[in-house]
This record gives C-alpha cells, structure tokens and sequence, in this order.
C-alpha cells in the first residue's frame, strides 16, 4: 500500500494494489480533506485507513437504507399511525433466552462517569473512583478534525497509561493505578466524517470513530485484561442494532479476535428503540452489555416523533422529569426487559455539577442527585451516570447502601406491565415565558461553545451537551408551530436574550466568538417550516 500526498493540497489519498489475499484490488480511493498534525500520523496509516474503507464500503449502504426507513416512519407517524411493539418480532419478545455472560471487569457499573475525549477530562475521569468513564465522541464532543483524532490519540495514550496532561497552573496530571474500565461511544448512525472520503462519500461519523478506535486498541485492551467496550447511542430500531451486531462480527474477523470480544451498551434514547428493547438485546445478545435510559435524548426524541400532533406538545422542559408517567415506565420497561436477559440495565446522567460559590445551593443540588440516584437503584437499576467527579461519591454511597452486589440483574420485576399507552402518555403541564426564555437562553450558549469546538459546557450549574440544546430547539418549534406561542413572541423574547447576552459576556468576546452564526442556526432550526432532525447537522458545515 502507498500513500500519496498531494503537495499542492493537505488531502491524502491512499492507494492499495493488492488486497489482503494478494489478488488485485480497485484503488481504495480514500482521502483526507484536512491538515494531518504530525502526532495524528501514527493513527491516521495506510493501513488503518484501509480498515475504516473497508468498513465503509461493507456497511455504509445498509446505513443510508436504514436512516431512509426513519423518513417513512417518521411519515407514518405525521399521517397518524402510532408505534407499538412489533407484532412480527413477538415470539422474540415472550421467549426465554440470555445474553452472553458479562465479562468479569464489567460486572460491577455502579456509578459511571461520562465525558469528551479531551486530555485532561480523560485522565480525571479515569482516576475518579467511578467503576467506568464513558468517553464521547458523541452528544458532548464538538467534533472538530483536531478535536477528534486528539481524541482518538488520548484514548490511545490512555490505554496504554502514558497519558500525561501539564496543566496551566503547573499541576501534572497522570493516571492512578487503579481506574474505571474505559466504553467509548462514537458518533450515531445518522452523522458522518466529513473529512474523510472513500470513493468519493464522507465516511460514516459511527464507523469512523469505532474503526480507528477498535483498530489500534482491541489488541491493546485485551493484552491488559479487559476489552474493547462501547455505549452505541441514538439507535431506532432493532435492524439498526443488527447492523452494529454485523460490524463487531466483521471487525473481530479482520485483526483476528475472538467473536464475542466486543461489549456493547445501547442507550434507549429514541421513542421508537423503547417498543424494541427485547429485539436490541436480541440482535446483539452475544456482544450486549445491557441498555442505558438516555433521558435527556429521549425526551428530545419523543418531541421530535410526534412533532407535528397538537397531543404530543410538551410543557417546559423543567416540568418533564423522570417522575412523570411516560419516562417513568420507560425506565420500568428498561429494567424488567435487561433483567430478564441477564444483563446490566443501567440509570440515566445527574447534570449537576459543585457550586463551590454557594454552600447553600451546593447542599441543594447534591440533594437532587441523591434522591434521582436513590429513585435509580429502587427501580432495579444496576448503575447509574454523572457528570462530573465531584459527583461520583454521592451516586456510590446511594448505590452502596442498597445494592450489596456487584448489580441486582437477579430481581426480574414480573410485576412490571408497560403498554404501549404508557410510553405515549403525554405529560401535563404549563408553557410558560420563563421556559422559552431558557430554552432559547441554554440553546445560544450552548451553540456557541460548540462552534467553538467545545461540546460539553457548564451552564446554570448544569454541565450541558448536545441533548439540551435538541429538546430546547424542538420544544420551541413545536410551540410555534402549534400556536403555543406566536412567532412575533418568540422573536421578541430571542432578540432580547441575545442582547442580554451580549451584556453579559461583553462586547468584544460576543464578536469575537460565534454567537452570531449560533443565533442564525438556532433562529432557523427554531422558525423553519419542516423540523430539522438534528441540530449537529445543520451546524456541523460551521466546524473545522
């Protein structure tokens, strides 16, 4: 294999002659549309890219076929029709069966902590007592050229311990010996690399991510006793689960590992992936590692499905929480159903983070974390998520004190019955001038930073990513558009926390950031006469 390197251009293009039996091949046709730092060289070989083309070209159709089958459901569903379980897949949903074993590192997920791959957040997340860091590429990773292959290169230095982060303040941060186990969760089904072209396509984002990664560490990982795990996220259907379930079989057989060496959690955060838990964890039984309850997704979700029905509107997104009736039986589901096939069946995030300014707020808001955690392990949840390390002692105290085990995958819940009606129940409640002007307010910020190459932000004492900004932009358009809210309101309010943006973080910062391109995607998502399906996508063409 040879690599040329148009010197006119910082594109690569990687050439094969021969493939892998010695029989001739077509040209692999893969190209980089980027500037190739020289410490991104070592992941970014002729033979590694080889590997994510051939990824590309085996799956990326049965991709694109499957997000044109959400256009046709989702057309469904505007012309009326409500999902339900599947009358076709019944015989999978009311026969006993298991998923594989949990390997032995991972029996225990109590408390996991989540993150972008940024150096320094690596390093914290591994060392914070936490039983697993889930590193994103995902919902709380911008993901900027740089920041990705940084990624993909401090996971790398992280497996193999030689991680270091010098901080600006002369702190030198390295690891423990003793740290969480380490899932990774690339990008969805629905996003691409654009920065990466084979034949002349952008690559899959999911097959990108998880083929460098998987690529230069599964051998790693298995060598020092654990193994390549993942969080697979945005997911609608169980076919989707089967395609991943064809990509870790493909991928194990290409670098020669056992079939089964790959772990997978999949986080329910689609309405539609909640009617098909049952199908998920049977498409990937001998790779699973459980289901996690992606609340904030979820919601935004559930929004996004049942956009265009006056019953679907929700009030302030302060108003929807875990104790309403819909996500409180999507939860029950979760539990019952992972149980029931002898697997993890894990909690949703605690947003908060430490007020150190304020005791009296702090108390209150650990309080918050305490009683979700709390309302977490009661319901038969085997782990839960944080935010931030400051967290992850209140989450395990809460878990200690009532689950003894390693998990309590042992407690079936037979008395849990969830029907269809349930998961659709509609919350009530009030639309109120104070939940658009945060909506709006969290969404701008929110954007901003992410422009900015940053995906996960600290806003309200809240540490945000991209799923607030989703249900903040959905539950905006839906209110205009169902005349919840008039447009001129909407506009009024908008151009006022612009200005009062503005004053807050001055003049100079306010043109010097991207606060006007973020206004200009946020004013179009929200007022646009067809629903965008994803904010990351409009606004993915602004990164670098």
């Amino acid at each position: 294999m040879t690599v040329h390197r148009d010197l006119q251009s910082p594109s690569v293009s990687v050439c094969q002659s021969q493939d892998q039996s010695g029989k001739d091949s077509t040209n692999e046709n893969i190209k980089i549309l980027a500037e190739i730092k020289p410490e991104h060289q070592q992941f970014l070989t002729p033979h590694a890219l080889a590997f994510v083309a051939k990824l590309q070209r085996h799956f990326n159709s049965r991709r694109e076929a499957l997000l044109k089958a959400r256009t046709e459901v989702q057309a469904k569903i505007d012309s009326g029709w409500r999902p339900g379980f599947l009358p076709e897949t019944r015989e999978i949903r009311e026969s006993e069966w298991t998923v594989a074993p949990i390997p032995n590192d991972v029996s225990d997920r109590r408390v996991e902590i989540t993150g972008p791959v940024d150096r320094k957040m690596i390093i914290n997340a591994l060392n914070s007592s936490a039983k697993v860091f889930m590193a994103d590429f995902e919902d709380s990773h911008s993901p900027t050229w740089v920041g990705t292959m940084d990624g993909q290169k401090n996971l790398a230095d992280a497996i193999r311990r030689s991680i270091r982060f010098d901080g600006p303040e002369g702190k030198i941060y390295t690891l423990q010996e003793k740290t969480a186990a380490l899932f990774v969760r690339p990008r969805g089904w629905h996003l691409v690399e654009k920065h990466i072209l084979v034949d002349g396509k952008p690559v899959s984002g999911s097959l990108f991510d998880f083929g460098l990664y998987f690529f230069h560490n599964a051998k790693e990982l298995l060598a020092r006793k654990t193994g390549p795990y993942f969080y697979l996220p945005k997911m609608e259907s169980h076919l989707e689960a089967r395609l991943w379930k064809d990509v870790f079989e493909f991928a194990e057989k290409e670098i020669g590992i056992p079939h089964g060496t790959i772990r997978a959690t999949v986080l329910i955060e689609t309405i539609l992936a909640a009617f098909e838990m049952d199908e998920i964890l049977y498409e990937l039984k001998d790779y699973s590692a459980g289901l996690n309850c992606g609340r904030w997704d979820y919601i935004f979700s559930f929004i996004k499905k049942f956009r265009n029905d006056p019953a679907f509107v929700l009030p302030d997104r302060a108003q929807v929480t875990m104790n309403t009736h819909f996500l409180n039986s999507y939860c029950q589901l979760l539990v019952k159903t992972c149980h029931r096939r002898g697997i993890h069946a894990m909690g949703g995030m605690a947003a908060q983070i430490p007020i150190k300014s304020d005791p009296k707020v702090n108390q209150e808001a650990m309080e918050k974390v305490r009683a979700d955690k709390l309302r977490e392990v009661r319901l038969g949840h085997d782990g839960t998520w944080v935010a931030h390390p400051g967290l992850v002692p209140i989450a395990m105290e809460v878990f200690n004190e009532t689950m003894k085990g390693p998990n309590q995958i042992f407690q079936r819940h037979e008395e849990v019955q969830v029907s269809a009606e349930d998961l659709l129940k509609v919350p009530s409640g009030e639309i109120t001038e104070r939940g658009l002007q945060t909506n709006i307010n969290v969404a701008l910020l929110y954007l901003e930073s992410w422009l900015r190459g940053t995906g996960c932000v600290p806003l309200y004492h809240l540490m945000e990513d991209a799923a607030t900004a989703e249900i903040s932009r959905s539950q905006i358009w839906q209110w205009i558009r169902h005349g919840r809210i008039s447009k001129e309101k909407f506009t009024k309010i908008f151009d006022h926390e612009v200005d009062a943006i503005k004053k807050t973080v001055g003049s100079d910062r306010f043109q010097s950031g991207q606060f006007e391109a973020a206004r200009q995607i946020l004013l179009d998502v929200s007022t646009g006469a067809e629903f965008a399906e994803f904010l990351t996508l409009s606004a993915y063409s602004y990164l670098n």
